[in-house]
């Protein structure tokens, strides 16, 4: 049984509400694997990694802010 025979088979045995979930799995799959959307999907997982690293500084620099606020060294305004 070749690899595509045995996983439309897997599928039939699968409930109803989980095909959905596979159906969606599928189509990222196919989105990833085509060319054109390949570059997109990388530019848009570097400027998510970009964001979360400006999150992080972020969170750290409110961090610290708090903490002066906290000890008194600086005044609120």
């Amino acid at each position: 049984m070749s690899v595509h025979e045995e996983t439309i088979a897997k599928i039939r045995q699968l409930p109803e509400p989980l095909l959905q979930q596979v159906n969606d799995f599928i189509d990222f799959l196919m989105m990833k694997n085509n060319s054109s959307v390949q570059s997109s999907w990388t530019e848009f997982t570097e400027e998510a990694e970009i964001v979360e690293s400006d999150f992080s500084d972020y969170l750290q620099n409110l961090e610290d802010y708090e903490e002066r606020l906290s000890k008194r060294k600086i005044q609120n305004c």
